[in-house]
């Protein structure tokens, strides 16, 4: 079987998320660090086999996956357990909105790229950039902390797609120093979900300590 590779950067929540199914279905894989910062993911021989240039990238079984969902996606069907999603179409369908809140609403409009755009091209002032960040992240976790179980994890006793979206997420929140005293529960299970180890190991700190 060829190596499962995990082309990633240590600070993309979508590498992250990668990181964290990878380890909760205890799949072996290799980490080749590349930096949006210093522009790897633009070499052309990255970008030959993924085209929108982005993090993370899996090569896997003699595929090349991108999309982080797509990727666990994958992963979800070829090794089952834990499963990310119910096989109930009503609770599959609940995991899956509340991980898109995430997915689709606050990381687009908050990734790297469109902090750039943001300063560079638009000439907005760090302060300002900080601003817009922070306000999508609020927009966002109020739905979320709505949505957010009373107890427990999303995925009830083991972590689902929602716990594995919602943990990257709340570590750039906090880089970022978004108030999230108004996100009680999801404060909650986001303490609960950084005690297991395959989030422990998944942290940025434990796969890149020289930060």
């Amino acid at each position: 079987m060829n190596d499962t590779i995990l082309y990633d950067y240590f600070r993309s929540s979508a590498s992250y998320r990668v990181r964290i199914a990878l380890n909760l279905k205890k799949v072996k894989y290799r980490r080749v660090d590349t930096s949006l910062v210093t522009g790897e993911n633009k070499a052309p021989d990255y970008v030959a086999r993924n085209p929108q240039a982005f993090v993370p990238m899996l090569s896997i079984d003699g595929h090349d996956l991108t999309q982080s969902l797509a990727i666990i996606d994958y992963l979800d069907a070829h090794y089952p357990d834990p499963p990310m999603v119910s096989a109930n179409p009503a609770l599959r369908a609940q995991t899956l909105a509340q991980a898109l809140v995430i997915g689709a609403d606050i990381h687009p409009l908050n990734n790297l790229r469109i902090l750039k755009y943001l300063k560079n091209e638009l000439g907005q002032e760090q302060d300002a950039v900080d601003g817009w960040y922070r306000h999508w992240i609020t927009e966002g976790f109020g739905a979320l902390e709505i949505m957010a179980p009373d107890t427990g994890l999303f995925g009830g006793d083991q972590p689902n797609l929602a716990d594995v979206c919602l943990v990257p997420q709340i570590y750039n929140a906090q880089r970022f120093d978004t108030p999230l005293g108004a996100y009680p529960k999801l404060m909650r299970v986001n303490a609960a979900l950084l005690n297991m180890d395959a989030f422990q190991a998944a942290h940025p700190d434990a796969v890149n300590p020289d930060g």
